[in-house]
Order: structure tokens, then C-alpha cells, then sequence
């Protein structure tokens, strides 16, 4: 698996694999992406924790709510995603929330 975070308020657009762009007709699905319950804050930004399938080699995000005419980036480009190890070292580093759903205590 690889990983990467994404500002809240980005969504993922385009994705790429080893032969190019992600076809959905090629591949019979969607590429494997999914949020984490896990973010980083930093400066009051919420950086929500993404994993990727291994197949994936480049991410294109963007804005989910793009504001018209103002100078605010289009859309980035994640070329360099990042391992389990790189991920736990940055979690290490900064400051952390963690959201937990479905947690069932269990009482002895």
C-alpha cells in the first residue's frame, strides 16, 4: 500500500498507473483510494491520511468547492507517494487527532 494526505476540502480527480492514466474500462474498476480515520492538523488545516493500492503511481487532487475567479490553486499532482514507514514518521512529528468510528467497548 501507499499513502498520502489530502487537505480537507480536496477530493482525488485523476489517477495514474504504470501504463498511464487509470481506465476504468481496462482495469473492470476503480482504483482502490480510501480516507483513513486518521488526519494531521497543522495551522488549523485538517490533512487527512489516504492509502492507495500499489498499483497507483500518481494522484491528481483538487478543490471540491473551486471559487471562480480567485488565484487558488487549480490542481496539484502527487508524484511521490508515501510508504507505511514515511507515514508513521510523519505521524510521529506532528501534531495528531485521531477519529474513531464504530468502536464498540467491551467491559470485563
Amino acid at each position: 500500500m501507499k499513502y498520502f494526505f489530502l487537505s480537507e476540502g480536496w477530493a482525488v480527480a485523476r489517477v495514474w498507473a504504470s501504463d498511464g492514466l487509470w481506465q476504468i474500462t481496462a482495469w473492470r474498476r476503480q482504483p482502490d483510494i480510501q480516507r483513513m480515520n486518521i488526519c494531521l492538523v497543522e495551522q488549523n488545516e485538517l490533512l487527512w491520511l489516504y492509502r492507495v493500492e500499489e498499483a497507483v503511481l500518481t494522484v491528481e487532487v483538487k478543490p471540491t468547492t473551486p471559487v471562480i475567479g480567485s488565484q487558488t490553486i487549480g490542481q496539484v499532482v502527487l508524484k511521490r507517494l508515501m510508504s507505511a514507514e514515511q507515514v508513521i514518521e510523519r505521524l510521529g512529528t506532528a501534531e495528531t487527532k485521531c477519529q474513531l468510528q464504530n468502536i464498540h467497548l467491551v467491559v470485563q
